[in-house]
């Protein structure tokens, strides 16, 4: 599968499955709600404090596996790629980018900058390196 190709799936598909790698190598998966930005990078945000973050912090790298929103019966594709985290204050107006691409204008940007503030967020950016699978059955 092309990078470009995944990328689209991912600007309409939003759930799917983040693997990141605890301290002693095993996976740890988290659901989250994934987009694409305008640099073709695959954006989540998430709270400063979780353990992904933790473990992206020590090992910046991510494999993310992308669902349909019924699960079964649509197309599902996985991408994996070096992660960097943006944090606020310059994660703030990427953030808003994420929630507009996401879920289209929010009723009080105030409210949701303070809630961003308030939740000590960030904004994880996965550069696609691989996608798959290459054929469907």
């Amino acid at each position: 599968m092309q990078i470009d190709e995944a990328l689209d799936v991912i600007r309409t598909q939003h759930h799917a499955v983040l693997a990141t790698r605890r301290r002693d190598g095993a996976p740890a998966m988290t659901p989250v709600t994934a987009n694409v930005d305008a640099a073709g990078k695959v954006i989540i945000s998430t709270r400063q404090t979780t353990q992904k973050v933790r473990n992206l912090r020590r090992h910046p790298y991510a494999w993310l596996c992308v669902l349909p929103d019924g699960f079964y019966g649509g197309r599902w594709i996985q991408v994996e790629g070096p992660v960097d985290i943006l944090t606020l204050p310059a994660a703030m107006e990427p953030l808003v980018d994420y929630y507009r691409r996401t879920a289209g204008e929010h009723p009080d940007w105030a409210d949701y900058r303070a809630a961003m503030t308030r939740d000590q967020r960030v904004l994880l950016r996965l550069s696609v390196v691989r996608a798959g699978p290459d054929h469907f059955h």
